[in-house]
């Protein structure tokens, strides 16, 4: 037997009125994802324990089996990871974000951040930007590490896990009141855009009608995590296929295999078909039981408002990769359970995380049953079905 996670990061919403009241999961066309779910089993799952932040590293955590109330240590100390941080017991991780503010004001208390991802800039531009910010700003304490897109690490030696803001918990405000009360990161993100303002790549973009990448922006403090490998845990070899970084340094942290595929990027234009083979191959040829499918576009277009693009990203997760996945694996004769869901919510009317649960669709190719369902948070609700505890999902998944 092979097992599958497919996780839509952020799929889950609220009811839309320009959707007729339908959430975009429920509007979007998912043939796929129905046919599965009318021969599978639909309900929904807690992913995000009572008291925590909803965030796609609590909630991965969970999904993948480990209790975030127990390992959790930060979500930068994750993508460190990732990234090949030599990260020390004192070493503190922070997420840098290279964002969008204003320019129109005179002071950056009273600027506004615009866009959490500058864009979805690329990665290639923004390592001329974060190098230009690491010749200025980086010290014996401070050290910063390039990752993707507009994420990226800072390591702050003998640190402190102080309390920040998540950037696109706060789009469209004033930043003032949202910026690190410590003076020293306080201080670096301004100078940052001091840095970054009239670098020659946003003055390009800003003449592209693309949002400049102004300033660096600190979140997600943690420490080196201490997770222990997936194999251990669940007793089958596994495999990631992530463009984010938090997502690979999880499956580092679990000795999985971190699978990179050419073109994905975490963004809508991603490489759909290349992570449906990929996923098909490691399971086929490469002797894995495991593998977990992360697309990221889903959140990413409910942290940008857009009602039509978060539709879009959930259809292309259902034609481009859960669709060819089925094929593929029915093409070379393997059973296979599979459990498609979000980590967490991603609503379009607040354009960040939410805790709500969310809907899983549990598919076994070797246990097809007859019922009318679609798969989507209505229908999963009114089932009845809930796995009150998140990280006893990939039990279930696994039969254990």
């Amino acid at each position: 037997m092979k097992y599958l996670v497919i996780l839509g990061d952020g799929m889950a919403d609220r009811p839309i009125e320009e959707l007729g009241g339908k959430t975009p999961l429920e509007y979007a066309s998912t043939p796929k994802m129905d046919e599965l779910a009318s021969k599978g089993e639909i309900g929904m799952v807690h992913t995000i324990p009572d008291g925590m932040k909803p965030g796609s590293d609590t909630a991965n955590l969970s999904v993948l089996g480990y209790n975030p109330r127990q390992f959790y240590s930060g979500r930068s100390p994750l993508e460190a990871l990732s990234i090949g941080v030599p990260m020390k017991d004192t070493d503190i991780a922070l997420r840098c974000n290279i964002v969008t503010l204003s320019e129109e004001e005179e002071n950056y208390e009273d600027r506004t951040i615009i866009d959490h991802s500058s864009g979805e800039i690329s990665t290639e531009e923004c390592a001329v930007l974060l190098e230009a910010v690491k010749k200025e700003l980086e010290s014996d304490i401070f050290h910063f590490y390039v990752g993707t897109s507009y994420r990226h690490c800072l390591i702050w030696e003998n640190g402190q896990v102080v309390d920040l803001v998540q950037p696109h918990d706060v789009l469209g405000q004033k930043i003032g009141d949202k910026l690190p009360e410590n003076e020293m990161l306080r201080s670096m993100m301004k100078k940052s855009y001091e840095i970054l303002v009239n670098h020659p790549i946003n003055i390009q973009r800003k003449k592209k009608g693309l949002n400049p990448a102004n300033s660096c922006w600190f979140w997600g403090a943690g420490t080196k995590p201490a997770l222990y490998p997936f194999k251990e845990r669940a007793h089958v070899k596994g495999a990631m296929i992530s463009a984010v970084d938090l997502l690979k340094g999880i499956a580092v942290g679990t000795s999985m295999k971190v699978i990179t595929v050419e073109g994905a990027n975490g963004g809508l234009d991603t490489n759909y078909e290349g992570k449906a083979q990929a996923a098909v191959d490691v399971l086929t040829k490469e002797g894995y039981d495991f593998v977990y499918v992360h697309l990221e576009g889903p959140d990413e277009m409910g942290h940008q408002g857009s009602v039509e693009k978060k539709v879009k990203a959930i259809e292309c997760l259902d034609s481009r990769i859960i669709k060819p996945i089925v094929e593929g694996l029915e093409a070379a004769g393997e059973a296979f359970r599979m459990v498609i869901l979000p980590d967490h919510p991603t609503p379009i009317c607040i354009r960040t995380h939410s805790a709500e649960d969310v809907p899983y669709l549990l598919y076994d190719s070797t246990k097809q049953r007859k019922t009318c369902n679609h798969y989507n948070e209505k229908e999963a609700a009114a089932s009845g079905n809930l796995i009150a505890e998140g990280h006893k999902l990939v039990d279930y998944l696994l039969e254990v």
